[in-house]
C-alpha cells in the first residue's frame, strides 16, 4: 500500500512538473495584468508604462496596466497577492509597499509569505537639497553646522512615514544630529520654503529636485545612492561622508505566492532583457530611475535587507503615519 501511494505521488509530481513546463512554453496566451498600486501619472505608473511595452515584446504578449491606488499601495498589493498564480497578474511593488508600509500601518498581506519575487527592476535615488543661503557647501559642512545648532535646524518631508521622512531620519541617526521635522503634503509644497530658507534641508527625488538646482534656486550637496548616480554624476554620494548611507526607492516585480518557477524564470528573463535595452535605459533615466536587473533570489535578499533597515529606523524613531 505504501509503495502504491508513493508511486501515485511520484506520478502526480511528474504530471505537475510537465504541466508547469508546458504552461511556461505557451505563456502568455492572453494579456498580462500589471497592477500598479499607485495613481496614474505618478513615478511608479510612468515606470510601469515604460517597462510594460518592451517587456511585452520580449514575452511575445501584452502587459496591461491596472492602477489600483489607495492605502499607500496596500490595496493594489493585496489584490495581486490574492490573484491566481498563473502569471497573468503581476505587481510592480516599491519600497513603500514592501519595505516601509507594513511597519507604519497594518496591511492585509505578508510581504514574504504572500508573494513570489520575480526581479528588482529599478532604483530612484534622492538628493540632499539646501537653500542657497545655507553656510554648508558639502555634506560634512552641513553636519557640522547642525551639530553647532542642535534643535535649531529643520527638515521638510512629504508627510509622516514617507521615504522622504525616513531618509532624513536615517541621515540624522548616522550623523548623530538633532533636526526638527516639518511634514508637508508633498515635497512640491516644501520647495518654496526651502528656497526662501524657512526650511534647512530636504531629501527630494532627482526628477523634481534637480531642475531647481540647474536653475540656481537650490544647492545640492549629495545623492543618496551608495555610488555616484549616472543621473547626477557630479554629485558625491552622502556615503562618502557617512559610510554605508543609502536610501533608494526601489521598484520590483512580484507574482502571487506559488507562481511556478518556470514562469518566474520566463518573466524575469523578459524583464532583464527589456531593462538592458539602451532605448529603455534612456527613457527610464529621463524619469529619474536607474534600471537594474537581478535574479529572483537577489531581489528577495535586497528587499529583506532594505525592510530590516527601515524597520529599525521606524521603531527607534517611533515613526508613524499619523
Amino acid at each position: 500500500m505504501k509503495r502504491h501511494q508513493f508511486l501515485k505521488a511520484c506520478a502526480a509530481a511528474l504530471c505537475l512538473a510537465a504541466s508547469s513546463a508546458s504552461m511556461a512554453q505557451t505563456f502568455p496566451t492572453k494579456p498580462i495584468r500589471l497592477i500598479v498600486p499607485f495613481p496614474a501619472g505618478g513615478a511608479t505608473d510612468l515606470f510601469a508604462r515604460t517597462l510594460s511595452q518592451k517587456m511585452g515584446e520580449k514575452l511575445g504578449g501584452t502587459l496591461v496596466i491596472d492602477n489600483k491606488p489607495g492605502a499607500g499601495g496596500a490595496i493594489g498589493s493585496d489584490m495581486a497577492a490574492k490573484a491566481p498564480a498563473d502569471g497573468y497578474t503581476l505587481l510592480l511593488a516599491t519600497t513603500s509597499t514592501h519595505s516601509i508600509g507594513p511597519f507604519i500601518s497594518k496591511v492585509p498581506y505578508d510581504t514574504v509569505r504572500d508573494f513570489t519575487p520575480i526581479g528588482h527592476v529599478g532604483d530612484a535615488p534622492s538628493i540632499m537639497l539646501v537653500p542657497n543661503n545655507s553656510p554648508a557647501k558639502t555634506v560634512r559642512e552641513w553636519i557640522d553646522h547642525a551639530k553647532k545648532n542642535p534643535g535649531k535646524l529643520n527638515y521638510a518631508s512629504s508627510g509622516n512615514g514617507t521615504i522622504v521622512q525616513l531618509t532624513a531620519e536615517l541621515f540624522k541617526a548616522q550623523a548623530g544630529i538633532f533636526v526638527t521635522h516639518i511634514p508637508y503634503k508633498g515635497t512640491a509644497l516644501a520647495i518654496p520654503d526651502l528656497i526662501t530658507g524657512k526650511v534647512d534641508v530636504l531629501f527630494d527625488s532627482l526628477p523634481t529636485g534637480m531642475p531647481h538646482v540647474r536653475d540656481g534656486r537650490l544647492r545640492a550637496l549629495g545623492v543618496t545612492s551608495l555610488k555616484r548616480s549616472p543621473l547626477a554624476p557630479d554629485l558625491p554620494p552622502i556615503a562618502d561622508t557617512l559610510p554605508g548611507f543609502e536610501s533608494n526607492t526601489w521598484f520590483g516585480l512580484y507574482g502571487p505566492k506559488g507562481l511556478p518557477a518556470d514562469l518566474v524564470a520566463r518573466i524575469n528573463t523578459a524583464a532583464n532583457q527589456a531593462l538592458s535595452d539602451p532605448e529603455m535605459r534612456d527613457k527610464l533615466s529621463r524619469l529619474g530611475i536607474e534600471p537594474t536587473t537581478s535574479t529572483p533570489a537577489q531581489f528577495a535578499s535586497m528587499v529583506a535587507e532594505d525592510a530590516a533597515k527601515w524597520k529599525k529606523i521606524i521603531v527607534e524613531r517611533k515613526i508613524t503615519g499619523d
